[in-house]
């Protein structure tokens, strides 16, 4: 009589191993922006609380000093010390840009969603004059609102604010209109839910990430806007310190003290580099089709 075969044993494959995450090592270009970013923090924060020579004082016994011990990045005409009026100028920079792109992605946002959602007489009102003021470049628009409010720290901010918004609008309506036609949008209007409650809930939170990518852009933008008003003398007036004023100064100076005008540039080209960089690496992130 012929005996049963033993059953196979039974073998236990290990589990596959899960892929890494994709910023469980942050991309090159993260990194680097990210770092650029930190040294121009810290330089405007520690400037709030310590900076190695009064900005503001006069020593004209000192004027145009190449970089020394004393002064590590040298005096200018007015023998004030460079590093203490660049960490200065960083404070009230970064200030203006933060500021600026605050005021921009609010009511950008607002009005974006307002005239997507919504749509008709609104949608129309709206979008012909966020696209008037799209006809013109954003450096322009405040160039001419700045020549009308005068020279001011908050002049600057509403100026480049209202220069702003029309993109930041533009994105958000693009994005709404993409979206209120879907099903789940359609799904939270059948069960019951208000407008304004779809709006809010459904909608609204599919618009953070093209936002986001666009205010790393912008706080780029702001600083460059920001350091060119001053340039012309439409900006933060003197004596204070901003990197587009002390640009503006150099400019007598440029072959006798070459320093007055590198240090200012290299700090507004880091700045650009690092929320460029930012920018991208969060574009990448948030949009995975753009790293292939």
């Amino acid at each position: 009589m012929n005996k049963p075969l033993p059953a196979a044993p039974e073998v236990l494959l290990p589990a596959p191993a899960r892929a890494p995450r994709a910023w469980r090592v942050p991309p090159l270009n993260a990194l680097i922006g990210a770092i650029l970013l930190a040294l121009l923090l810290i330089m405007a924060l520690l400037g709030l609380v310590w900076t190695p020579h009064d900005p503001l004082a006069l020593n004209l016994l000192a004027r145009l000093q190449a970089p020394t011990a004393a002064h590590w990045l040298g005096t200018d005409e007015y023998g004030r010390d460079v590093l203490s009026r660049l960490m200065i100028g960083a404070h009230t920079s970064l200030w203006v840009s933060v500021l600026t792109v605050t005021l921009a992605i609010t009511a950008g946002t607002v009005l974006g969603l307002l005239a997507g959602f919504l749509r008709g007489w609104v949608d129309r009102g709206l979008m012909m004059v966020n696209d008037a003021l799209l006809a013109f470049p954003g450096i322009l628009l405040a160039l001419g609102l700045m020549a009308i409010i005068g020279p001011s720290l908050y002049g600057i901010v509403f100026a480049l604010s209202l220069a702003y918004t029309p993109s930041v609008v533009r994105v958000v309506r693009g994005t709404v209109l993409s979206l209120r036609e879907k099903e789940f949008v359609e799904a939270s209007r059948v069960i019951g839910n208000s407008e304004l409650y779809t709006m809010l809930r459904h909608i609204a939170p599919n618009c953070v990430a093209p936002v986001c990518v666009l205010a790393t852009s912008m706080f780029g933008w702001a600083i460059l806007a920001e350091s060119a008003l001053s340039f012309l003398g439409l900006g933060v007036p003197p004596p204070a310190a901003t990197w587009g004023n002390m640009l503006a100064a150099s400019r007598p100076y440029i072959a006798t003290a070459s320093w007055l005008g590198l240090f200012p540039g290299v700090c507004i080209a880091m700045a650009l580099l690092a929320f460029n960089l930012c920018g991208d690496a969060l574009r990448d992130r948030l949009d995975p089709r753009m790293s292939k």
